[in-house]
């Protein structure tokens, strides 16, 4: 039960966030600087495949040890440090190969996927330990 109740606040973590952040910076970082290869609609299957995926791989590699070491340094750490390899692997294969794919957006977006991993794993760790972790 604790690893279900720490995936489920992971992925609300995640997607309430992800959206928060979206939400906010879309129109001022995003569509600006990505201009004509933005999507005019969000690709919602694999969206939805994302936000199922990546509360999986916070739980391996920052909750669940954060539980064995009783440490929410652990997961935030850990869920920091996902975020950080995660977002850099997709940042920087787009700007190796997208033309308007910018310095600064990746600089942005891989400092978001650092704080977005830290926060859900945290979120995750808090409630998995809540329920007996």
């Amino acid at each position: 039960m604790a690893v279900f109740a720490g995936y489920v606040a992971t992925l609300v973590a995640l997607v309430a966030a992800d959206m928060v952040w979206l939400g906010t910076m879309a129109e001022r970082l995003y569509r600006p600087t990505l201009g004509d290869i933005l999507a005019s609609n969000v690709n919602l299957p694999a969206a939805i495949v994302f936000y199922l995926i990546f509360p999986v791989g916070l739980m391996i590699f920052a909750v669940t040890p954060a539980l064995r070491s009783g440490s929410l340094a652990t997961a935030s750490l850990n869920g920091a440090l996902l975020g950080f390899f995660a977002y850099a692997t997709y940042d920087l294969t787009n700007q190796a190969t997208l033309r308007n794919w910018t310095t600064q957006l990746t600089i942005v977006d891989i400092a978001w996927g650092i704080v977005l991993g830290a926060l859900a794993a945290s979120a995750g760790y808090g409630a998995a330990s809540r329920v007996g972790g």
